[in-house]
């Protein structure tokens, strides 16, 4: 049963759409006498809607008032089986970026169980399922990738051709529910399962769901134990045929002209916009921008076509109007879009402030579109700019120099509105697989810190023996920032002030590409030549496994792994916890253009998007599911002191944030006393403080 979910009567005013009919099976075999029950989980909690029991065909009808939003799914329990527990979603309401739907009829078995546990990995606790939108709402319409909740069998997308028998991940859903299955009739078995899917130094689960959701957290869990557990049972085929590395249900997604895609980022409703490099089969630079919405699908037109776009990159972002910014690598310019994928920009793009090769792009909290103007891979040392569209006004551009800009590639917005540049000097890439690659390790780079009055800090450029070729950034709730040195696969953090704060080693030949940090403030890389991606703890060790600190190796060693997976440039976390990521080239030698992109299902900790420009987790206790991104902190002062700002999270208090940042509750409070208001012991989660 649903720990602490208390039957709650819902209202007479919503919606009747008629009986819910289903049926419930366990190893192929209908379950008599379970008990089903009906819920809704919203922002706002869960409510049992229903309640029936299985007749001796495993069937069963309940009767509903529909709520208006949020989503409905049932759990069925086994009186004979008391560590069963299956679960089906039945409905996504409004709220998400996908049309609303309601099953009438309903299948619920070991598949439906397990997709839609990973699927809604984020937004499971010991209540039920619940969360905000509209990341609960996309989460659960990705369930219906992975199983069909009408006939309990594997869902259109995980049977495609672009998945299907192409990966493992079809193997992999069909293994886990076997792992489920075991616990219909066979007590032994069962119990094996739950012992090995207790995490060291936690709890062991209590029933199969919780099973599944360990999993879902702790991917690396018993991979070899519970592999050979799940061959006792064969219920639900193609299965693996040998140990995963990761318990992990990757989907690769495809549409007419995503090719060779470069960068990612989320709209509020979390569509996924990508650039693409080139068209599809040649290296001839793309026309078009790719759109999808949070279950892969294709919209607003996808693939868009003008505003400027010839060639995308490395740069994509969100503004707070809601219109998107791509950078035309190839068209020397950046095309803008609005949200419903109108370009905005003229025919060849947005040129002010004399663009060259555009790369990274990013988007602080006035609105002001920042872009690092490369100059290309080609040209002479030392060149190279960032530019500024102030409140996104191309004729009001600045062009900003000093500094140590060298080639700049990416560019974030920290916690204080300041920019952060990477500088990769050099073309280093050029050099890989050529009689030229010893010339590689003379290669570093820096970072350049631009100030919310668009001038380089005195701090600038920040230098670091492990910066070699410095491409992606990404910056934490706490304003460290991390970045990844793709010639030797390091990745640095710097804490606000600019100094080495860690230096982490990744396998050699990975190259990574990109970096991205979730709402746990968890470090995700994406790797270029090894094609995979690495999770590292990152500072909120609590959110970790016991032992683990800041760096510690959270993925196998060789990284998450599936043959969906290409060499990747980009890496990014959405609303609902899924992981996504650009598959760039498919070959390295001679290059060829990668295809679609991937989501590995229900790992992350969601985040805000767009960007905030610092990640935040969405929260049901604030009237918005996340903070406005108008705001920014007053900068840092002093070298090494640490300042950072940290984003309260649901059940902080100023105690617990204080113990863990080693200062007084009553200093916390000062110090942010026009933030939190009169009264200490009422913070809300989306506040951000001051720390020392």
């Amino acid at each position: 049963m649903v720990l602490g979910a208390a039957y709650v009567p819902v209202s007479s005013s919503g919606a009747a759409p008629g009986p819910l009919h289903g049926t419930v099976t366990g190893a192929g075999k209908p379950l008599r006498g379970a008990q089903v029950r009906l819920f809704a989980g919203s922002r706002s909690g869960v409510r049992e809607l229903g309640r029936a029991t299985t007749d001796a065909t495993g069937s069963f009808a309940i009767s509903y008032a529909r709520p208006a939003a949020g989503v409905l799914y049932v759990e069925a329990t086994p009186a004979d089986a008391r560590r069963l527990r299956l679960r089906s979603v039945v409905a996504v309401g409004e709220g998400g970026a996908v049309p609303a739907r309601t099953m009438s009829h309903v299948r619920v078995n070991e598949l439906t169980t397990v997709a839609a546990t990973y699927a809604l990995a984020q937004f499971s606790g010991r209540h039920g399922i619940e969360g905000p939108s509209p990341g609960l709402q996309n989460a659960a319409a990705t369930t219906f990738n992975l199983a069909d909740p009408a006939t309990g069998k594997p869902g259109g997308v995980v049977t495609n051709a672009d998945n299907g028998t192409t990966n493992e991940t079809l193997a992999t859903l069909n293994t886990l529910a076997n792992l489920v299955s075991l616990c219909v009739a066979d007590t032994t078995r069962c119990e094996s399962l739950l012992r090995l899917a207790t995490p060291s130094g936690g709890t062991a689960p209590q029933d199969t769901v919780q099973v599944v959701l360990n999993l879902v957290r702790n991917p690396t869990l018993s991979p070899t134990g519970l592999y050979n557990l799940a061959r006792t049972s064969k219920h639900y085929a193609p299965a693996l045929t040998a140990p995963p590395t990761a318990w992990i249900l990757a989907l690769r997604y495809t549409d007419t002209n995503l090719y060779a895609p470069g960068r990612i980022a989320f709209d509020a409703k979390g569509n996924v916009w990508a650039s693409n490099n080139w068209l599809p089969g040649t290296q001839n630079p793309s026309p078009y921008v790719s759109v999808l919405d949070p279950t892969g699908r294709p919209i607003l037109g996808s693939p868009i076509q003008g505003g400027g776009m010839k060639g995308g990159d490395w740069g994509a972002a969100v503004a707070p109007d809601g219109s998107v910014w791509v950078s035309s690598y190839g068209g020397n310019s950046v095309a803008q879009y609005s949200a419903t994928g109108k370009p905005l920009s003229p025919p060849g793009g947005w040129k002010n402030g004399g663009l060259i090769h555009p790369q990274g792009i990013a988007v602080d909290q006035r609105g002001n579109v920042w872009i690092a103007n490369n100059y290309g891979l080609e040209t002479a040392p030392g060149q190279g700019n960032v530019v500024v569209y102030p409140k996104g006004d191309p004729s009001k551009a600045i062009t900003i120099t000093g500094g140590g800009l060298n080639h700049p590639f990416a560019v974030q917005i920290d916690g204080f509105g300041r920019a952060w540049v990477t500088n990769a000097g050099l073309g280093g890439a050029q050099l890989v697989n050529t009689r030229l690659a010893p010339l590689i390790g003379k290669f570093s780079g820096s970072v350049t810190v631009i100030g919310p009055d668009f001038k380089p800090t005195a701090t600038s450029p920040i230098e670091s023996s492990s910066f070699k070729w410095p491409l992606g950034i990404a910056i934490d709730s706490r304003n460290n920032v991390w970045l990844n040195s793709y010639l030797n696969s390091t990745i640095t953090r710097l804490a606000s002030d600019g100094t080495v704060a860690g230096v982490y080693k990744l396998p050699e030949k990975t190259f990574p590409w990109s970096v991205a940090v979730d709402g746990s403030d968890r470090v995700w890389v994406a790797g270029f030549l090894t094609p995979s991606v690495w999770t590292l703890c990152g500072v909120n060790t609590a959110a970790c496994p016991p032992g683990s600190t800041t760096g510690t190796l959270l993925s196998p060693p060789k990284g998450f792994q599936n043959k969906a997976i290409e060499h990747l440039t980009a890496v990014q976390i959405d609303q609902s916890g899924n992981v996504w990521l650009a598959n760039n080239w498919s070959r390295v030698v001679p290059p060829a253009g990668g295809t679609g992109l991937v989501q590995l299902i229900g790992l992350a900790t969601p985040v805000c998007t767009p960007l905030t420009p610092v990640p935040v987790r969405p929260s049901s206790a604030t009237p918005a599911s996340c903070p406005d991104r108008t705001t920014a902190a007053n900068p840092p002062t002093g070298k090494g002191t640490g300042t950072n700002l940290y984003t309260v999270r649901p059940g902080d208090t100023l105690s617990s944030i204080g113990r863990a940042h080693g200062e007084s509750w009553s200093t916390l409070y000062q110090r942010n006393k026009t933030v939190i208001g009169r009264d200490p012991n009422l913070i809300t989660p989306g506040q951000r403080l001051t720390l020392h």
